[in-house]
Order: C-alpha cells, then sequence, then structure tokens
C-alpha cells in the first residue's frame, strides 16, 4: 500500500480510530508486517493506555501487536512485566502513570507486547523527541479520540484514520462523520509567537487582544458559558478555549453582531466536539476556528464490518468516500 512509503517519511505517526472496532489495531500491525524487513528503524506507542486484550464495552478481542527484533516500543511497567518477546531497557520515566512509569525498550527477540504509552501532550511530546537519541526514525502512535484522553494525536506530524460500520452501519452517516472529521484535521494554523503560551494553559476560556496579550476572561469551560456572558467580550472576539470547543459556544458566537471577526482557537482538532451542524452555522456567518497544533491526514482505512455483523459494500464505500475527502482510501481486510 502507497501510505506505507508514505509514512516512512515522516517522524512521526498516529493511527486512530473514529470510534472502537473500526481496525485501528489492525492498521498498526499491517503497517508493521509490512516494515518487517526495512532497515528503517522504528518505535511504537500509545496515547494513554491502550492494547488490552479485551475490548471493555464490546467484550470483543483486541489485536495484539506484534514487534520485530530491533523495534524501540514504549510501554507501562505494567504491561512490559506481561510481553512475550525479549527486550533491552533503555529507559525508565521519572513520570508515572496509573500502570506504573514508562519502560523504553528495543526488541531482541520478536514477539508481542500490550502498548501505554504518555497520559497528556506535553509528556508525549518530549518522548517523541527523546527517541531520536536510540536512532528511531519514525514513531508510530496508537492513537486515540476521546474527551476522557488528555493526549492528543495532532501532536504527531502525520496521521492515518481508520473509520468503518462499528461507527456507523449507515454508509451515508459513516460517510458524512468522517468527512466532517477530515474538514476539522484540516482547520487552519494560528502561526503565533503566542503559541506555547496558549498550550501550556490547560483550562478556561481566554481571550486575545489586538496587541496580541493574553487575558483570563474567568470562565472554566465553554460549559459555563451561560452564567458569563457578560465577561466573554471584554478584549475582543479572538478566544482561545483549553478544553472543549462545544455547540453552545459556537451557536452562541454566531448570534452575535460582530460574528465576522470572531476567531476561535482550539488545542488541535480533536478538542472540538461540536456537531457538523453547529460548526457548520458557526463558519457560514463568518467564524473562524483554528487550531494550534496540526497534523497531516495520510490516508483513510475502512473496516466495512461491524461487531454486530453488518457489512457495507467495501468497494463502494472507498468510492464515495475517497470522492468526498480527496485522498486516498483503503479496505485492509480486502487484501
Amino acid at each position: 500500500m502507497p501510505f506505507v512509503d508514505e509514512i516512512l517519511k515522516y517522524k512521526s505517526v498516529s493511527i486512530v480510530g473514529m470510534e472502537k472496532n473500526t481496525g485501528k489495531t489492525e492498521c498498526l500491525n499491517y503497517v508493521l508486517k509490512r516494515l518487517e524487513n526495512s532497515s528503517h528503524k522504528l518505535a511504537i506507542t500509545s496515547i494513554g493506555l491502550d492494547g488490552e486484550g479485551m475490548d471493555q464495552v464490546s467484550l470483543t478481542h483486541k489485536p495484539e501487536i506484534h514487534l520485530k527484533e530491533g523495534d524501540v516500543f514504549v510501554t507501562s511497567e505494567a504491561y512490559y512485566r506481561t510481553k512475550k518477546l525479549d527486550a533491552k531497557i533503555l529507559n525508565l520515566s521519572k513520570q508515572r502513570t496509573s500502570m506504573g512509569r514508562l519502560v523504553t525498550a528495543r526488541v531482541t527477540a520478536a514477539g508481542k507486547v500490550l502498548i501505554a504509552g504518555p497520559s497528556d501532550t506535553f509528556w508525549l511530546k518530549k518522548l517523541l523527541e527523546s527517541l531520536s537519541q536510540f536512532g528511531v526514525q519514525t514513531t508510530l502512535v496508537d492513537g486515540a479520540l476521546s474527551r476522557q484522553s488528555l493526549g492528543s494525536p495532532a501532536i504527531t506530524e502525520s496521521m492515518v484514520l481508520a473509520t468503518g460500520a462499528a461507527l456507523s452501519a449507515n454508509m451515508q452517516t459513516l460517510i458524512s462523520k468522517t468527512a466532517f472529521l477530515h474538514e476539522l484535521i484540516n482547520l487552519p494554523l494560528w502561526d503565533s509567537e503566542k503559541s506555547d503560551e496558549l498550550l501550556q494553559i490547560t483550562s478556561g476560556l481566554w481571550a486575545i487582544d489586538k496587541q496580541g496579550e493574553v487575558h483570563d476572561l474567568g470562565i472554566e469551560s465553554a460549559f459555563l458559558l451561560e452564567d458569563n456572558k457578560d465577561k466573554l467580550f471584554e478584549f475582543g472576539t479572538t478566544f482561545y478555549v483549553s478544553g472543549a470547543v462545544t455547540a453552545g459556544l459556537l451557536n452562541f458566537l454566531r448570534m452575535q453582531a460582530d460574528i465576522e471577526n470572531t476567531v476561535i482557537i482550539a488545542r488541535d482538532f480533536s478538542h472540538i466536539f461540536a456537531d457538523s451542524d453547529s460548526y457548520h452555522a458557526f463558519t457560514k456567518r463568518g467564524g473562524q476556528i483554528k487550531v494550534l497544533l496540526q497534523t497531516k491526514l495520510i490516508s483513510v482505512c475502512v473496516n466495512p464490518v461491524s461487531p454486530q455483523g453488518y457489512v457495507l459494500d467495501s468497494k463502494v464505500l472507498r468510492e464515495k468516500l475517497m470522492e468526498r475527502i480527496g485522498i486516498p482510501v483503503y479496505d485492509l481486510f480486502k487484501l
């Protein structure tokens, strides 16, 4: 598959599922299998805790990650002790996850392992930067799209998206939801010397005035906007939302007189929880949304089979989705 060759052009690539059982882990294992005979130096980690043997929601089996000799991986101490391969430890983190510290190790004899990684974006960023000291050329990140995750796949240079019938058994709904996420992934970057300052902020709504100064609005969340409307426009119409960009926030702002000059800055696409209708109603009136972190979507992989047994026509799904989003779409289960 051409997208595997594309992956090797980047230092970091996240593989992200839109829903459980859309084929994310199969996609990751496919990439690893295709690169078994490659001299390209790989590392593998995850955003937060992943790689469990059983999906606790649907009770379906989650494929383990198979690594070859020479691969570097990062996982928790708890998962490291259950590994089914031989490895040499390269580093042990000072920070801890709920399953212990993170172990960085190199595979000395091929086998399988459960993967866990940094629990937040800053830690993941530092980890990705540190892996080059071990000769790593590309790091594959088992990604997540979750309200519960403090880590973001947008921290990686590029991304492969897994979607499928587990997201929706209705093909048109599936295509529309995937196309909307593709639109969010391609939101423009807010390029400013204040970007790093904003990334350090982990809560609340903030305003950026015309001089570029950042102001705390004293609003802890977009969910609390109703009781704090009088504070919102004190410093202008450019806002940084450190948490979730909600439909309520967009619907409120699009009704304001100065909507054409309103800019919302989100951490990245995964922090936008507004539905498609609210998002497009906001942008059609002139509102803008930009992001601090941006990744490039390389390709989409589809799984036309849902855990409940619904099966979509793979060929039609791929053709219609590719026509809609304009990037390569593959069915790894058809190879």
